[in-house]
């Protein structure tokens, strides 16, 4: 059978697509096969369609093994009926008979119809994978589709593939609706069955420290590197950092001029209070930074990755925060379990370990007024 108009078609696809003639034939292939054997051979034999861009031509073959026995199983003739197509046919051999299909341009068309759409499907889903497997852990700038049972739906990319943020992955208090340009963090490409979808967060501690990348040279360039974060979305995060040049000061690196840089951040935020902690390889000292913008007296080890932080009785509630909130926040960030207690409580447990000698100076502007979130882990950048 030619059939020009059908192999031009899957020219224009390919074209427009991208998706290469022969995934389209061979799929049609089998496609047309089946469809013709359930509808006019059943168990009486295996179709085969044979179809050529080059000459345009689908050919159908009817395919039958020749048998001797009682009853026929999928795809059998029986010898003497095998005898009347071929006069020197035995058994055991494979007769292939072209035929001419019946209703041909009705079975085809919704045959072609069904296998162009699952394959379109299946290269959009291939297509997302490959584009979005490599951008796990980045940001991506999108526009918010729709808002559905609590589920946003994100335009990303050039192809304009559907990001999901789910209700876990959004800020409290954020606001999305249609049409809103935001930033996102790519947690993971998943692909379930047909379809793929490219998960996404704003929650995330790692869509943090993405950002201060964007705004810090030195965060983007590894001079200043991210020790830890501990975060409490739309509320505060506490960053810890470091760096090996002694030269640089981490801390005013990542606040800029005037605190641009972490107001730039801040701002991407909807306000979250940030706390910016130089990282220390005492954990007792850590655990002192960490406890920002409170003062910290002292720290003692009370058993393992479990410690005593002593604070000024009036600090006490600036070191705890509301709801427990900045200790809280300083044991994930430090991963230790941490006990804070005023001056008074702590005479009586003659405690003795790290001396902050700086306990009687008000935290700096960036430990002090920088913000902080929360994660059930204590001090790693996840992307959960």
């Amino acid at each position: 059978m030619v059939n020009k108009d059908f192999f031009a078609a899957l020219a224009d696809l390919e074209r427009e697509k991208g998706i290469g003639q022969e995934v389209f034939i061979e799929a049609l292939s089998n496609a047309l096969a089946s469809a013709y054997k359930k509808q006019f051979f059943g168990d009486a034999g295996n179709v085969e369609v044979r179809l050529n861009p080059e000459k345009n031509t689908i050919r159908f073959f009817l395919i039958q093994t020749v048998v001797d026995g009682d009853e026929l199983n999928d795809g059998e003739i029986y010898l003497e009926d095998a005898q009347m197509k071929k006069k020197n046919a035995k058994v055991g051999d494979v007769l292939t008979e072209e035929f001419v299909p019946k209703d041909f341009s009705r079975i085809a068309a919704q045959t072609a119809k069904q296998v162009i759409l699952q394959k379109l499907h299946e290269t959009e889903r291939d297509n997302t994978l490959s584009e979005f497997s490599d951008k796990e852990g980045e940001i991506l700038s999108g526009l918010v589709r729709k808002v559905d049972m609590k589920n946003v739906y994100i335009e990303l990319g050039k192809g304009q593939i559907e990001g999901l943020l789910l209700p876990q992955d959004q800020v409290p208090g954020e606001r999305y609706n249609a049409g809103d340009k935001i930033k996102v963090y790519v947690k993971r490409v998943r692909s379930g069955g047909r379809n793929a979808q490219v998960m996404v967060s704003r929650a995330a501690p790692g869509f943090v420290k993405r950002l201060f990348e964007e705004e810090v040279p030195e965060i983007k360039s590894g001079t200043v590197i991210v020790k830890s974060i501990a975060r409490e979305p739309g509320h505060r995060t506490k960053m810890a950092i470091s760096t090996d040049d002694a030269r640089i000061d981490p801390v005013g690196a990542c606040v800029g001029n005037k605190g641009a840089r972490v107001n730039a951040v801040v701002a991407e935020l909807g306000g979250e209070k940030i706390d910016i902690i130089l990282w220390s390889e005492n954990p007792l000292e850590f655990i002192a930074k960490a406890l920002s913008p409170a003062t910290v007296v002292s720290v003692t080890q009370i058993g393992e990755k479990s410690a005593v932080a002593v604070v000024p009785d009036e600090k006490l509630s600036l070191a705890i925060g509301r709801d427990g909130q900045n200790a809280r926040l300083a044991a994930r960030l430090t991963g230790w379990k941490i006990d804070v207690k005023s001056e008074s409580a702590a005479e009586k447990m003659n405690l003795e370990g790290y001396q902050d000698e700086s306990a009687d100076v008000e935290p700096s502007l960036a430990e002090a007024e920088l913000p902080v979130s929360e994660e059930e882990t204590p001090a790693e950048i996840t992307e959960e």
